[in-house]
């Protein structure tokens, strides 16, 4: 086979496990959004065989699932222009993650820094779904013949991870150029949202505290408290953006509120340099509550209609389906598999 060209198309998804935060937004949904419509095919999922490598209730999955959808659609994703549906629609994935199980290398899963964190000192005791969900990933994307991967920076080594396994492919069954080698797209100055309470950490659904993120449920009012309660620290906002290297809480308030209003953090630092908390808190809850309180009341709305929601998550996966399938087929010709035709 030689090398082919592919559709520029971009792939992404979240895991639906617990409710959603700033952090999903800002990191993945509205830049999904602003990629919408842009000339490339863009398929976007919740992920929801990845929320089961640890425990879900299964009640709660189904709520997670629903409300993560709900986001996508209440953000501005457009499910006819975009393909919007939830990953174990499309078996598919399960069965190309199997293949790439046979072509990843432990080596290569070792390094994945995801697992260690998520695992700790308890690795023996996690399921074996946690270990090995960087090669389900891998397929998720190829499986769409992805080209581009919106991510956070710390999604970037398992984007890695899929060029490996891409190559490894293509070089073993001699199929040079049939999975694309996806590139991460990682932009913008809030791709990394951190906690409220400590900028050292991501913000997170599992805080301890729901003070130490925005919630995209959260209503008006406890946006613009939790916003007025972030930890900061005494000195004023700077002249330049790179005196707030040494400032997480104040360079992650700072990178907040220049991704709501769609600028950059240097120029947020300049608007505001000399400003005390006490003027830029405020005005960040009020600017943080006249963009996210319209989603979170849509999303309200949305989740009240249910069956509305499932409705959408199946046609997409009717749609998913046609693209991925014939990808599938092609994989397991490849392979070798035998494929039986006709009645």
């Amino acid at each position: 086979m030689t090398d082919v060209a592919h559709t520029p198309r971009v792939f992404s998804g979240i895991k639906p496990s617990g409710g959603l935060t700033l952090g999903n937004y800002l990191g993945a949904i509205k830049r999904f959004v602003e990629t919408q419509g842009q000339g490339m095919d863009t398929i976007y999922c919740v992920v929801d065989l990845h929320a089961i490598t640890v425990w879900q209730d299964p009640a709660d999955l189904r709520n997670a699932t629903r409300e993560v959808a709900a986001g996508y659609l209440a953000s501005g994703i457009d499910p006819d222009q975009s393909v919007l549906f939830n990953q174990s629609q499309v078996s598919a994935h399960a069965e190309l993650g199997w293949l790439f199980n046979c072509v990843a290398r432990l080596g290569w899963m070792n390094r994945m820094t995801q697992f260690k964190e998520k695992a700790g000192k308890n690795a023996e005791k996690q399921s074996l779904g946690l270990y090995a969900y960087p090669s389900l990933m891998a397929a998720d994307i190829l499986l769409y013949h992805a080209t581009h991967v919106p991510v956070g920076e710390d999604q970037k080594q398992h984007v890695e991870l899929t060029r490996d396994i891409a190559a490894k492919f293509n070089h073993d069954y001699k199929a040079d150029g049939f999975f694309p080698m996806p590139e991460p797209v990682i932009e913008g100055p809030a791709t990394r949202v951190m906690n409220l309470r400590d900028g050292t950490k991501k913000m997170s659904k599992s805080g301890e505290s729901d003070m130490e993120r925005i919630n995209m449920t959260d209503d008006a009012a406890t946006i613009a408290k939790k916003f007025k309660k972030a930890r900061t620290d005494p000195a004023p906002l700077p002249e330049t953006y790179k005196e707030l290297s040494e400032r997480p809480e104040a360079r992650n308030l700072v990178d907040i509120y220049a991704s709501l209003s769609d600028t950059s953090a240097e120029a947020v630092v300049t608007e505001y340099a000399g400003a005390g908390w006490g003027q830029f808190k405020p005005a960040l809850a009020d600017l943080a509550v006249s963009k996210l309180s319209p989603i979170s009341e849509e999303m309200d709305r949305l989740m009240k209609d249910p069956a509305e929601i499932d409705r959408i998550l199946g046609k997409g996966a009717d749609r998913a389906r046609e693209i991925a399938n014939p990808i599938l087929e092609r994989t397991y010709d490849i392979v070798g598999m035998v494929r039986s035709t006709g009645a």
